[in-house]
């Protein structure tokens, strides 16, 4: 009798991004002196790897959010997701604000005392709200595909999925061409997912080359103020919300999420990592209805990460001028992040941007900008972790809180369907 081997278990991708995440790290190390080398022939392919992520999101987007309109046929489904959504990130990225203020103020008499003369930062010129309304509508078919302006694209998506219903007779036909045009742009999504590891590798090992620890070391409390709270809000509030809302276990949640989370903190972009918290939510169990809309939407405007950068780097800017914040001035940084995460785009150095307009908003100096512009990179793996972690918190949550509802619906439609055929 011949025994048969087991089979190889195959290692996860999770585990390979891991792997290759701890090289880079190790790479990078041995690398300074030679950050030049790094930067010029190792960064290349890992820019090539991003690349590809992003050529494939906005079809992603575009096809599998009208493939869920198309299925959804009831407008009532599209309002439902759309304004729990909305209301969802709102409020956590009012928490993460206000953590990153409390964990400020927690570390501010340890903040270093760096000098602030001779400091020029330029900041964006700042978008009139009705500007920020009218650039949510796309003025033309190409370009917020080829700009990766996710709210733009997401309202082409709605516009041709809800036209495609209306079609009557052809109806069927253009549903089909959707639906497989849907599946083609994932299975080229899951090629291009494959190379992950080399693509995280080729990613963070220049980024470590060129911030040693000499150059984190001046700032090594402000980054551990930074993500000492965005661990507290990802455990704390994430956690309530999935467990207690989402009715998921919170460490089935965390574990079926490790490959988006490993990617988002090497790559530093949460629509590069759009891919793959789409696949890990559908991994767990998540409506397809509604991460194929909620997902593209939290990569645009759900910034709890970015949210907390604002609020230790506020402490921070406004220790280092000797400017004490009133309770008032901190009500205020809350509420402007929290709005201004709206149409920020997910994408590295956005939160350099957002800061500008929460330092303004309280009158510090926007050249204090320029104290942790260094380090911005370090800042943005872990605040891109946050926010891509609470854009699949979302998803949980709603799929959860609107699970009755949409079974109902998609019950009716189906008894609709087979009375139209009859």
């Amino acid at each position: 009798m011949t025994e048969t081997k087991p089979a190889k278990r195959k290692l996860s991708l999770a585990g390979q991004i891991f792997i290759a995440l701890i090289i880079a790290i190790i790479v990078g190390l041995l690398m300074q002196s030679h950050a030049e080398f790094a930067e010029s022939y190792i960064k290349p392919f890992g820019t090539i790897f991003l690349n590809l992520i992003k050529f494939i999101v906005g079809p992603i987007v575009l096809f599998s959010i009208m493939a869920g309109i198309v299925s959804m046929k009831d407008i009532r489904k599209v309002g439902a997701i759309g304004g729990t959504t909305i209301v969802y990130y709102l409020c956590t990225t009012a928490f993460a604000t206000a953590i990153g203020l409390f964990f400020g103020v927690m570390f501010r008499g340890s903040f270093p005392a760096l000098t602030t003369t001779d400091l020029t930062y330029e900041a964006a010129e700042k978008t009139p709200f009705m500007d920020t309304i009218v650039n949510i509508f796309p003025q033309n078919f190409l370009a917020p595909i080829y700009e990766a302006n996710m709210l733009q694209v997401i309202v082409m998506a709605l516009i041709l999925g809800f036209a495609a219903n209306l079609l009557g007779e052809h109806t069927p036909k253009v549903t089909a061409g959707i639906e497989t045009l849907n599946v083609l742009f994932m299975k080229a999504m899951e090629m291009i997912l494959k190379l992950s590891p080399i693509g995280v590798f080729c990613l963070l090992c220049p980024v470590i080359a060129a911030s040693g620890p000499a150059v984190i070391g001046s700032l090594a409390k402000v980054l551990l103020a930074a993500y000492l709270a965005y661990i507290a809000h990802v455990v704390v509030v994430y956690s309530a919300a999935v467990g207690g809302l989402g009715r998921t276990n919170p460490v089935k949640f965390f574990k079926g999420m490790a490959p988006a989370i490993l990617f988002a903190f090497s790559s530093a972009s949460s629509v590069g990592t759009l891919p793959i918290n789409m696949g890990c939510c559908e991994k767990l169990g998540a409506s397809k209805d509604v991460y194929s809309f909620v997902l593209p939407l939290g990569a645009t405007i759900n910034m709890d990460g970015t949210a907390i950068y604002q609020g230790i780097c506020s402490i921070f800017i406004a220790s280092c001028y000797g400017i004490q914040l009133t309770p008032t001035q901190m009500l205020t940084i809350v509420l402007t992040a929290t709005l201004a995460s709206i149409g920020t785009a997910g994408v590295p150095g956005a939160g350099m941007i957002m800061l500008a307009l929460v330092l303004q908003s309280v009158g510090l100096p926007v050249e204090g900008i320029a104290l942790v512009a260094g380090v911005d990179r370090i800042f943005d793996m872990g605040r891109t972790t946050v926010n891509i972690t609470g854009d699949a918190s979302c998803v949980m949550v709603v799929s959860n809180l609107l699970k009755k509802k949409l079974e109902s619906w998609s019950a009716s439609e189906s008894a609709e369907d087979a009375s139209s055929e009859e």
